[in-house]
C-alpha cells in the first residue's frame, strides 16, 4: 500500500493527508531514486541516535535529488575543480557531483562514524557512473578538518550552526587566502546566510527555488555564493 511505503499511520490516512499528493510523490521519489541508483540515502538520522546530539549541529536530512545539478551548471566545472561537501551525510549529494560533473575530487567529510560507513558502502555499490577520478570520505569534526588548498566548490546542506558555521568559514576563507582561487559555496537550506554576509568575503549569486512548490523564506532554496 501506498501508506506503508510512506510510513504513514492509520490515523494520519483517516485524517485525509494521504490525499497530499505532492508530499507522497515526492516521498516516493525519493525511495524511487534510492532503488534506481542502487543507494542508502533517503532515511533521516538523528543526532541523538548517533550519540551526537549537540545544539549546534543539525540531523540528517538529504538534499533534494537534483539539488547540486539546478544550483551548479556543468560547464562551469572543469577538470580542475574539486568539490567538499561538508556534512556529507549519506553521501547523496557526493554521489551527485561525481556522477555528474567533470571533478577532479570529489571530498565529503562526515562526523557520524556510522553515516560515513554508510556513504562508503553507497559509493561502492551505486549503480551510478561516476566521473571523478577521486571519490573519497572523510570522518573528521568538521572542527579539526583542514580543507585542502585545491577545493574550489563547497557544499553545505545546514549541516552546523553558530560557533561550529563561522568556526568552518573561518577555515575556508584560511585556505582561499593562502591559495587564492575561485570558490563557489553551494548551501541549501542556508540558515547562516548572515553570518556568510556579514564577513563581507561572500557574494550571494543567486537563489533556486524547488519547481514544486511555493517557497517562503529560506528553508526548501539552495543559496549559492562566490568568495570574493
Amino acid at each position: 500500500m501506498l501508506a506503508d511505503v510512506l510510513d504513514l499511520s492509520d490515523a494520519a490516512v483517516s485524517s485525509g493527508l494521504l490525499v497530499q499528493l505532492p508530499l507522497a510523490r515526492r516521498a516516493l521519489a525519493r525511495l524511487w531514486y534510492d532503488r534506481r541508483f542502487g543507494v542508502n540515502t533517503a532515511d533521516f538520522a538523528t543526532l541523538t541516535d548517533l550519540g551526537l546530539e549537540h545544539p549546534e549541529r543539525v540531523y540528517y536530512s538529504p538534499a533534494h535529488w537534483g539539488t547540486l545539478r539546478r544550483a551548479l551548471p556543468a560547464r562551469d566545472v572543469g577538470e580542475h575543480d574539486v568539490f567538499l561537501d561538508l556534512g556529507a551525510g549519506k553521501g547523496r549529494m557526493m554521489l551527485e557531483a561525481a556522477s555528474g560533473y567533470a571533478f577532479k575530487r570529489v571530498i565529503g567529510v562526515e562526523l557520524s562514524p556510522e553515516l560515513t560507513e554508510v556513504t562508503r558502502r553507497n559509493l561502492a555499490a551505486t549503480r551510478l557512473r561516476l566521473r571523478a577520478r577521486d571519490v573519497e570520505v572523510v570522518q573528521s569534526d568538521v572542527l579539526d578538518y583542514d580543507i585542502p588548498d585545491d577545493v574550489s566548490v563547497v557544499f553545505l546542506n545546514n549541516p552546523f550552526r553558530g560557533e561550529i558555521f563561522a568556526s568552518a568559514v573561518e577555515r575556508l576563507l584560511a585556505s582561499a587566502g593562502r591559495a587564492p582561487r575561485p570558490i563557489t559555496m553551494i548551501y541549501f537550506n542556508p540558515v547562516e546566510e548572515p553570518h556568510l554576509l556579514q564577513t563581507g568575503r561572500f557574494q550571494h549569486v543567486r537563489t533556486v527555488v524547488p519547481r514544486w512548490r511555493k517557497v517562503e523564506g529560506i528553508y526548501g532554496t539552495t543559496r549559492v555564493y562566490k568568495v570574493t
